[in-house]
């Protein structure tokens, strides 16, 4: 299930809460692709806030946000470049994308192989996507108050799993906003610290969102040399068909001239010794 784009909207601009965890993500985000120069980036559901880094210098930016969701201008005082869209058809030519975002798309849409194929199909030959999801061990999802504690939460290896189901191939794999889901003021104080060293106490305190990388996988086309070779079959097989013609059984005088042309000597040549030899 979808959250409206206004709740959303009030949460990652509007709450402290929110700003921290918007910049926890973004900041993990950057480090990750600290550049998209010249490039066409693209985010489903609601990626706005972790690609206005890239407005500057990719060539293209296009935020896709979903019709259960609903849609709003982004970036504020600059020109709009958000787009309501189906979950199943986005507006993007095939393999125009350089680098996709999904965050509040996949864990929150009914037909998540259909968003993964959609995913697919816009992302080019050599491009990048990043899946952020809530993490099923972490605080965030059980906490209804954010928006990760809505849809459906993924353990990396789920999230591998059905990635790998749609030709993605997984580059890396992260974990983001360490810091508790809590407003208290202590909290949010020391949210980077949070931030800085949750990794280093990764086994015990599990971050609120999983990041996978992927590539795309690209299968490599068929040859014709099979289909050249079936046209052309082995010629020791030529006259095994049917309608082949088979030999003429030969009867009567014509018979016995070709007996009698295979058992006579060949001319000029002396009769064979029938003479018994002595011992």
């Amino acid at each position: 299930m979808h959250l409206d784009v206004l709740d959303l909207r009030n949460f990652y601009y509007r709450t402290k809460l929110g700003r921290v965890a918007q910049r926890a993500i973004r900041d993990t985000v950057v480090r990750m692709w600290p550049s998209a120069k010249g490039e066409t980036m693209a985010g489903f559901g609601f990626a706005a806030p972790l690609m206005r880094p890239y407005l500057a210098d990719a060539r293209r930016v296009i935020a896709l946000m979903p019709a259960p969701q609903g849609v709003m201008p982004w970036p504020a005082g600059m020109e709009n470049v958000s787009v309501l869209c189906e979950e199943t058809a986005w507006p993007l030519s095939t393999g125009i994308v350089d680098r996709l975002i999904l965050m509040h798309g996949l864990e929150a849409s009914e037909q998540p192989s259909m968003v993964l194929e959609e995913a697919s199909r816009v992302l080019g030959p050599h491009g990048r996507a990043l899946f952020i999801v809530p993490s099923r061990s972490g605080l965030w999802a059980r906490r209804d108050g954010t928006p990760f504690g809505f849809g459906r939460p993924y353990s990396v290896r789920q999230l591998e799993a059905q990635l790998k189901r749609h030709d993605f191939t997984v580059e890396r794999s992260l974990s983001a906003l360490f810091a508790p889901p809590s407003g208290h003021p202590f909290w949010l104080r020391t949210s980077d610290f949070f931030e800085r060293n949750g990794r280093r106490f990764a086994p015990f305190l599990a971050g609120g969102v999983l990041i996978v990388e992927v590539s795309k996988q690209h299968r490599a086309p068929v040859q014709g040399g099979l289909r050249a070779a079936v046209r052309r079959p082995l010629r020791v097989l030529e006259g095994m068909g049917q309608g082949a013609p088979e030999p003429a059984l030969m009867q009567g005088p014509a018979a016995l001239e070709a007996l009698t042309e295979v058992a006579a000597p060949p001319s000029g040549s002396a009769p064979p010794d029938t003479k018994p030899q002595t011992q």
